[in-house]
């Protein structure tokens, strides 16, 4: 092999469940491979944010939010090897994403048609985007992203662990999640539902630590 030549670019998919270690691997991987890390959860977080400052709730009507997404200017910016989704010049710290109210509605959100519409067509063009920036790949993480977003991936990933497990994390950041209910609602929607990827590389976070989790990966991609 002509050690010259361009290497592909290569897309990493990491899906899971709230609270599964997503952020945290998908981060450390990106890091590792000098790959964008992209936090397609942080999306929906800032959007329902967004919407939830200009009164809508989920129980508003499609119509009406596809007129407010029509004027929702969004852009991107790098910050420490992550690309952050800007809503106009607003950039969210993780504290304001992560409150009681947000932590109980993206979901809902979520599981709307337009909204899902919107961020899915954000999320396909930050490969474009990434190419641009002349980075060699991208690791994006999320509940849909091996099996609708990016469902030609180089690797897909998928990490589960069970509730209690993922409770405790939640306790121990300070939240207030509604797990149970999350996963109710991210499993059974209609649209693009959460899943694991016939062909995905599984791992049980309950049972590995965050370093066995990372250096599975990392062998995996080697061992390809």
């Amino acid at each position: 092999m002509n050690p010259n030549a361009k290497q592909p670019f290569k897309i990493i998919t990491i899906d899971g469940a709230a609270a599964t270690g997503k952020s945290t691997t998908a981060n450390a991987i990106a890091k590792e491979l000098g790959f964008l890390h992209v936090d397609t959860g942080s999306h929906f977080r800032i959007l329902c944010h967004h919407l939830i400052q200009k009164k809508i709730t989920p129980k508003d009507p499609n119509s009406s939010l596809e007129t407010i997404l029509r004027s929702v200017p969004i852009d991107t910016e790098i910050i420490e090897g992550s690309a952050i989704l800007k809503i106009g010049q607003e950039l969210l710290q993780t504290k304001a994403l992560r409150t009681e109210e947000i932590n109980n509605s993206v979901s809902k959100f979520a599981s709307m048609e337009p909204i899902r519409n919107f961020l899915l067509d954000y999320q396909r063009s930050l490969k474009t985007y990434t190419q641009d920036a002349g980075i060699p790949g991208m690791v994006i993480e999320g509940r849909d992203i091996g099996s609708v977003v990016f469902p030609d991936a180089y690797l897909k990933i998928f990490l589960h662990a069970d509730e209690k497990t993922r409770i405790a994390r939640r306790k121990n950041e300070g939240q207030i999640d509604p797990i149970s209910k999350r996963d109710d609602l991210d499993s059974t929607r209609k649209i693009a539902p959460l899943t694991c990827p016939p062909d995905a590389l599984k791992l049980n976070t309950s049972l590995l630590s965050l370093d066995q989790v990372i250096d599975s990966i990392l062998k995996h991609i080697e061992s390809a």
